[in-house]
Parts: structure tokens; C-alpha cells; sequence
């Protein structure tokens, strides 16, 4: 049961850290359009109506793909002064209750997202602008991202269950 978990949280943070890296990637290509899109507009006098639209669907991606990438490494916001204050013992079920909490949440985002890409798909839903492009693919990772970043805490978590379990032992 160790090995299949420790097989599943190497496939969950690998996958997590290519997604982060191709986070960063699509942040690069969003800056190139928007530049783009200014050297376009006031230098050459061109009308633009896609490049907006573009840098906003690039960093949905990026931003909720690479979620579960900033939580492997704790990332996000965290209130460290506690760690001074708690005792380790205190900190760990801190952190555990933080986890599952924030991971509840972030279920029920991602199956919101999951039912939002579903109809975006079924019914062809697209953007009210000129460009007008499809919704299902910002949805599709949006779904992705948050159920990436539900798995990364569940590693998490099992992850300091069998350290602690470990620990026990000895």
C-alpha cells in the first residue's frame, strides 16, 4: 500500500511541477501578445479585438494550473508567526485541519468548474466579444487546475500521515 503511495504522489507532484513550468511558460507568451497588441494598436494604427481576450484565457490557465505547483512547495499564504507560537504538535493539526479545510474548498470549486466546462461544452458557449472564442477551454483548466491542486493536498496530507505514522514506529 506504501509503494502504490508513494507511486501516486510522485505521478501528482510531477505533473504538478511540468503544469507549473508551462504556467510560466504561458505567462511569457501572455506578456509577447500583449506587447504585441500595444506595438499593434498605438504604433501601427491596426485594430486589435483578439489580444485581450487571449492574455485573460493564458492567464486563467496559468494561474489554476499552476496552483497545486505553488502548494507542493506551501506557496500560498500561510500564517508563519503561529509556527513561533504553537508547539510542533499543535502546528501539525493546525496544518492538517488547514489542509482539509482547504481542500473541501477546493473540491467544490472543482466540480463547479467541472459542471461549468460541461455545459460550456454541450451547449458551444462562447465569449460576447468580436473575437468570440469558446468558454469550454478556459473551464476545462480551470476544472483541471483545482482538481490538481484537491490531489496535491491529498498527497500532502497522506504524505504527513505516514511521516507521522513512521515516526510512531520508532
Amino acid at each position: 500500500m506504501r509503494k502504490l503511495w508513494r507511486q501516486f504522489s510522485r505521478a501528482v507532484t510531477a505533473i504538478n511541477a511540468l503544469t507549473g513550468y508551462v504556467s510560466g511558460v504561458l505567462i511569457v507568451i501572455c506578456s509577447g501578445v500583449l506587447v504585441f497588441e500595444v506595438v499593434v494598436r498605438y504604433w501601427l494604427s491596426w485594430p486589435t479585438d483578439w489580444e485581450i481576450e487571449m492574455s485573460i484565457m493564458l492567464l486563467i490557465v496559468a494561474t489554476f494550473m499552476s496552483a497545486a505547483f505553488t502548494q507542493a512547495s506551501r506557496g500560498h499564504v500561510g500564517i508563519e508567526v503561529l509556527d513561533a507560537l504553537l508547539s510542533e504538535r499543535a502546528n501539525r493539526w493546525r496544518n492538517t485541519v488547514g489542509d482539509i479545510l482547504s481542500m473541501a474548498f477546493c473540491l467544490f470549486i472543482a466540480w463547479h468548474a467541472w459542471k461549468f466546462f460541461h455545459e460550456a461544452w454541450a451547449e458551444g458557449k462562447m465569449s460576447n466579444t468580436a473575437w468570440a472564442p469558446k468558454l469550454w477551454p478556459a473551464y476545462l483548466f480551470m476544472a483541471l487546475g483545482m482538481t490538481m491542486l484537491s490531489l496535491q493536498m491529498l498527497v500532502q496530507l497522506g504524505d504527513q500521515h505516514l511521516h507521522q505514522h513512521r515516526e510512531d514506529e520508532e
